[in-house]
């Protein structure tokens, strides 16, 4: 949704894809429900086919694409059939804002009676049009919780199988044992909601969602960051992502992630500034030189780092959530301290999560 492309970053600097690019496809700055999207879907597909002949391709969308637009492209497909419809439901939002589902019912027929469509709607459609539902975070509520869920997203759709996952983990052999996706399920679902997905579809950035972009290279003070987050982050603020740096570690890329109200702190590598700035780096002569080289190309004050994030939200919190977040960064003032060698409070946690592929 966002024009900065994280995951896809990510993704491409995994080895399996730098060793065939071929493999991957990144789609970004649409929702892949759009007719912008669904021309890039279908870009993409004819590019992945032209080049090999996949027994399975996987298409990770974002939270804000409604399923019905692409299950329709897929039921006239020629070349590719679809097998399965995944929804990841997030457990720990469910309990959080919906009392563990009880409510989103409830929620979601105030909505048509308003005549209403926002993110519950979505929620909703996603559940009503999946033929498999991963609750994720199911280690982050009370076990005895987890069949009251199951139990409300069975009243939504009767017919999924629901499976509960630590960690994103799911057998990728499972994929490849799914019977093909039964249309005759949602053919009337189809039909109902047909009417006002279309009008959905010419909207790139649907349901009251809004997508902002931090791009600075300064690094966060640690504890105002920790602060917003406390004090700013609410059910409003969908999804944030992307790559930055804390002044009071300065040698490491942190990767951002948050998802409702849940946030980690991931270590994706070193700056090549801090590399260099390290007496005890290790590196040769030649290989220090090649470094300095390749920093020579970047543009920022503190070298390669930066920050680079994407905010997703409700239009009415998103820009009270990024002013705040941009407020974060150390001013002239504490760069000047911090360049001197002052050392800023920080609370958050010493043991960060290692991204590993």
């Amino acid at each position: 949704m966002s024009e900065l492309d994280v995951d896809g970053e990510l993704i491409a600097n995994t080895e399996i894809v730098e060793s065939n690019s071929d493999i991957l496809e990144s789609i970004n700055s649409c929702v892949l429900s759009s007719r912008k999207g669904i021309k890039k879907l279908d870009k993409s597909i004819k590019k992945l086919l032209s080049h090999q002949n996949p027994k399975l391709i996987i298409i990770e969308t974002s939270g804000s694409c409604h399923p019905m637009p692409l299950i329709e492209y897929f039921k006239n497909h020629q070349l590719a059939h679809l097998k399965g419809v995944f929804a990841l439901v997030d457990s720990l939002m469910l309990a959080h804002d919906y009392n563990y589902g009880e409510n989103l019912i409830t929620k979601m027929q105030e909505n048509i009676t308003l005549n209403k469509r926002d993110t519950v709607n979505l929620l909703v459609e996603q559940i009503m049009f999946c033929s498999h539902l991963i609750l994720t975070k199911a280690d982050r509520i009370e076990k005895d919780k987890l069949p009251n869920i199951a139990t409300y997203i069975q009243e939504i759709n009767p017919h999924v199988s629901t499976h509960s996952v630590l960690f994103g983990n799911l057998k990728i052999e499972s994929l490849f044992e799914l019977p093909e996706y039964d249309y005759y399920k949602v053919d009337q679902l189809i039909k109902e909601l047909k009417p006002v997905i279309e009008l959905d579809k010419q909207d790139d950035q649907p349901y009251n969602l809004e997508t902002r972009i931090i791009k600075d290279d300064r690094p966060f003070h640690p504890q105002r960051l920790w602060d917003v987050c406390h004090e700013h982050l609410d059910k409003g603020i969908y999804r944030s992502k992307g790559f930055f740096w804390l002044c009071s570690r300065d040698k490491i890329s942190l990767l951002w992630n948050q998802a409702a109200g849940s946030i980690s702190l991931e270590l994706i590598g070193s700056w090549r500034s801090g590399i260099i700035e390290d007496d005890n780096n290790g590196l040769n002569e030649m290989e220090t030189q090649l470094l300095k080289e390749q920093l020579s190309k970047n543009s920022g004050r503190f070298g390669d780092r930066r920050c680079d994030l994407t905010v997703i939200g409700d239009q009415s919190k998103v820009d009270r959530f990024t002013n705040e977040l941009k407020l974060c960064f150390l001013t002239d003032e504490e760069i000047n301290l911090w360049e001197n060698g002052y050392e800023f409070e920080d609370p958050w946690p010493k043991s960060i999560i290692k991204r590993t592929y």
